[in-house]
């Protein structure tokens, strides 16, 4: 082979780049590269005029980012926000003694991804058993399986944070807890049961005293009970010593290829500044569905990552093939049963028992490794339990390269 050409694993090195993204800059045509031997090669010119391109689009970026003009998502002009950029270590990552504790983790999208990040994960905490099974297969310190409502879970979970801490200091504490228990009583948030699960999070967090808090919820929070419940969480926590700082991240612009919205609250009991990742990736350039899980429609059945194709009706498979992209199988659902776009970011992956978002080129919905992909989990985590519990895990998941981008954000709270 001619030295004037690389393959995926040079232009990686060279770019400072995953071989993942090569990839899907090779699939989207945004770099030029040919088949040779039946593998992708990239020739020196080619990889001049992309690197020069990729240089022009970082500096374009940051400038960008240094004018505050990226807060492009719903409700974040108003928002007091700490904008900072992470691009510049997203590659270079080293790694920490922060460490951390991820409650309500589910199959643990910010556990992975806090680890991406360089950080230190001391204990994961849920009651969902098949979720469980999947955390403790993907990672290597402790999991409470368990209601977190009783005294014996909790008990059980403090004593595996301190035992696993060996003395050491816990830094943030995590979470995405249920939300649809709030309600009103007058001018004020009613004493609602089913809001025990925040009071838990509330109750651990004033019990363990970590320096920092991330908490991720449903943009739809943002507006229950006209703004008084995200007041009230705010409220909440600046009592128990924390100054908080929140706002609306969209995952595709921190090379997640789904068009996620999820509202993330930050707070610190140490003087911090609460930093929100600056995204690194304009709309004009976010990762495509099909630059994402193009590779796998050439992938027969495999259980043992996940991808297992559904079986539909040939009446169904046909509906799905003609339905046009962006739009639901039904009427009067604008989310369920959606046609994915091929060549934009994925439309929000939800929870499902059988799978709700639809492929764009084949007749069929997507299989939980597709979703996987289109989440940010890389192929070597496997999901635990029957088909219908994976598909549930990841559509509750955080995409783990959004939390990568809230955990490096973190970090650079330590360092400034």
């Amino acid at each position: 082979m001619s030295n004037e050409y690389f393959g995926i694993n040079e232009v990686a090195i060279k770019l400072n780049i995953s071989q993942k993204l090569v990839r899907r800059y090779i699939a989207s045509g945004n770099l030029i590269g040919e088949k040779i031997d039946g593998a992708y090669r990239v020739s020196k010119s080619a990889l001049d005029v992309f690197a020069k391109t990729l240089a022009n689009q970082i500096v374009i970026e940051n400038k960008v980012a240094n004018k505050k003009t990226t807060r492009n998502y719903k409700n974040n002009a108003k928002d007091n926000v700490n904008w900072i950029d992470i691009d510049d270590t997203w590659n270079s990552v080293t790694l920490s003694n922060l460490t951390f504790v991820d409650l309500f983790s589910g199959a643990g999208g910010i556990t992975k991804g806090f680890e991406m990040a360089g950080l230190k994960g001391i204990c994961g905490l849920d009651w969902f058993e098949e979720a469980a099974k999947t955390y403790r297969r993907n990672f290597s310190h402790p999991f409470i399986c368990g209601d977190i409502k009783q005294d014996s879970v909790k008990e059980e979970f403090y004593t595996t944070v301190k035992r696993n801490l060996k003395g050491k200091k816990l830094n943030i504490i995590a979470g995405g807890f249920p939300c649809q228990g709030f309600s009103m009583a007058g001018n004020r948030i009613e004493d609602d049961p089913r809001n025990s699960l925040y009071k838990e999070l509330l109750e651990i967090v004033v019990t363990l005293q970590p320096d920092f808090i991330v908490c991720e919820n449903v943009v739809g929070l943002r507006s229950m009970l006209q703004g008084k419940v995200e007041e009230k969480i705010i409220e909440d926590f600046e009592k128990a010593g924390y100054k908080v700082n929140v706002t609306v991240l969209r995952a595709a612009g921190y090379a997640v290829p789904q068009k996620r919205d999820r509202v993330i609250f930050i707070g610190n009991k140490i003087n911090k500044n609460n930093y929100h990742p600056t995204p690194f990736l304009q709309p004009q350039h976010y990762l495509t569905t099909g630059s994402a899980i193009e590779d796998l429609m050439h992938i027969e059945e495999d259980t043992a990552i996940n991808h297992i194709p559904t079986k539909h009706r040939p009446d169904m498979a046909q509906r799905m093939l003609e339905l046009e992209e962006g739009k639901s199988l039904y009427k009067g659902y604008s989310d369920a049963w959606k046609k994915c776009p091929w060549n934009e970011p994925s439309c929000t992956i939800k929870e499902n028992h059988g799978g709700v978002n639809i492929h764009p080129k084949l007749p069929r919905v997507l299989t939980a490794r597709e979703m996987a992909r289109l989440q940010s989990f890389p192929d070597d985590f496997i999901f635990e339990g029957p088909k219908n519990k994976q598909l549930v895990q990841l559509g509750n998941a955080v995409p783990p390269l959004l939390a990568k981008a809230i955990g490096l954000a973190i970090r650079k709270s330590y360092n400034k």
